[in-house]
């Protein structure tokens, strides 16, 4: 039996999230399936009722895909409630290159990803500089407020 896996997350703005999240991952916003426009000219093909399409809907990808097809899926779907507490999960980005980096080289790349995805709409939230663990890390908030790190 084949398993596949998509990670579905939450969210009020889809595509702000494909914008924020798609280079953040180095993944790309998923295309329709061939033969058809849109997302939504695709849904409403395959017989998805009109009243569970919210205006917007699929006109722009909502979903992001790993162009090297290792990873999964992701798919942001709009809901209509906010988000109201802590991730019971979260994205850890491992960009230092794991404890046989120098944590000087760590460190820097570290910074160098938080200054990109502060620059296109994350927050830092802490930086995690334990010297005497060699533990760097960085603790950030995407633009709904999810929780993730850069390590």
């Amino acid at each position: 039996m084949e398993l596949t896996v998509q990670l579905v997350i939450d969210c009020a703005d889809p595509q702000r999230m494909v914008a924020f999240w798609a280079p953040a991952l180095n993944y790309v916003p998923e295309p329709p399936p061939a033969g058809h426009a849109t997302w939504r000219a695709y849904w409403t093909a395959i017989g998805v009722p009109a009243e569970e399409l919210p205006p917007g809907s699929g006109d722009l990808p909502e979903s992001i895909v790993d162009p090297t097809e290792r990873g999964p899926r992701v798919w942001f779907q709009q809901v209509p409630e906010p988000k109201t507490g802590k991730n019971r999960w979260h994205f850890d980005l491992k960009v230092g290159g794991g404890r046989d980096v120098p944590v000087a080289v760590r460190a820097e790349r570290v910074d160098a990803t938080v200054q990109r995805l502060v620059a296109a709409g994350a927050t830092l939230l802490r930086v995690n500089d334990q010297p005497d663990t060699g533990h760097y890390a960085a603790a950030l908030l995407d633009p709904e407020g999810n929780e993730f790190d850069v390590v």
